[in-house]
């Protein structure tokens, strides 16, 4: 409970205490008749009175006057004066001042007392250790610098790998335009060589046959001049579509060609007696499977499926 209420709580209750024991030693002084007039002056119900006054004796019969004598007839004694009661309600307990806390002294560690005589040995053991130390550290120094020479000589390399590959790609697209020039060329070449051979044929009368050194001789069976004429159909066909390799000879050659009716060609195989070496065989091979169509319309009754054809080169 808080001291602060208890104190004026206590003070109430003393002066009630103290009014109170006046009360009472006013109403034992007082007489009875005249507590009895007080209490009727306040119209109070009886049944609050809590003194009941005695009533002296009435008896039947006429009144007797009497005079008395003797102690009985002496005035009442005189009310002695009550000793007020002390007050016996202790005083509220004086709060004390909060107590402030102790002060905290941080504790001081005392500091271990300097050695007598040092250790020479421990001393030079430091020293050691610091020379180790300085020797490792400059170790991983050079292991770090070694490391970044590598890094740099790999990252040269690369650099460098990568502009010898623009310049192989350099070179390759050059010598690529150089290839497609030549075929340009040689094609050219093709192209010339027919027209002269076209303009030879005219002057002979023979239109579409080469000149009279290349032309498939006859046997003057029916027809032979029309076999002539798709023999020399067929090489003007399939020259165009030879690339002629280097050092090739200027001798002829027999291919054997399968070909549907329409003249789609199938397969194209040199012969054995064919006197090219390897490339020069493979050159006109491909020749003729580049060709894929033959001449076919007007040729009808020469056409054979199995052909055998001597490839004469041109230009």
């Amino acid at each position: 409970m808080d001291d602060r209420k208890a104190i004026p709580r206590a003070v109430v209750m003393s002066a009630l205490l103290h009014l109170g024991i006046v009360a009472f030693l006013f109403l034992a002084v007082l007489p009875c008749a005249s507590y009895e007039a007080f209490f009727n002056a306040l119209h109070l119900p009886a049944w609050m009175n809590p003194i009941a006054c005695s009533r002296p004796l009435q008896l039947q019969g006429p009144v007797i006057e009497a005079t008395l004598i003797g102690p009985t007839g002496s005035p009442p004694p005189k009310a002695v004066k009550a000793k007020p009661i002390p007050d016996t309600v202790p005083p509220p307990p004086a709060v004390p001042p909060p107590t402030p806390p102790p002060e905290v002294k941080p504790k001081v560690a005392p500091l271990p007392p300097p050695p007598v005589h040092p250790d020479i040995k421990d001393q030079e053991r430091v020293v050691e250790q610091g020379v180790q130390q300085a020797e490792e550290k400059k170790l991983q120094e050079e292991k770090q610098r070694q490391r970044q020479a590598e890094l740099d000589a790999q990252a040269a390399a690369k650099k460098k790998q990568e502009e010898l590959k623009k310049i192989d790609d350099l070179f390759a697209k050059m010598d690529a335009a150089s290839a497609q020039t030549k075929r340009a060329d040689s094609k050219a070449k093709q192209a010339k060589q027919q027209l002269a051979d076209l303009k030879n044929a005219q002057e002979n009368g023979q239109a579409d046959l080469p000149n009279a050194a290349q032309r498939q001789t006859g046997n003057n069976a029916q027809n032979s001049n029309l076999a002539d004429e798709y023999a020399a159909a067929i090489q003007n066909a399939v020259t165009p579509n030879w690339l002629r390799p280097d050092n090739m000879p200027n001798a002829p050659c027999k291919v054997h060609i399968v070909q549907l009716p329409g003249g789609d060609v199938m397969s194209a195989t040199v012969d054995s007696s064919c006197p090219y070496d390897e490339a020069g065989r493979r050159s006109v091979e491909n020749a003729v499977l580049r060709t894929k169509t033959l001449p076919y319309k007007g040729f009808e009754n020469v056409f054979q499926r199995n052909l055998t054809f001597t490839f004469t080169p041109q230009g």
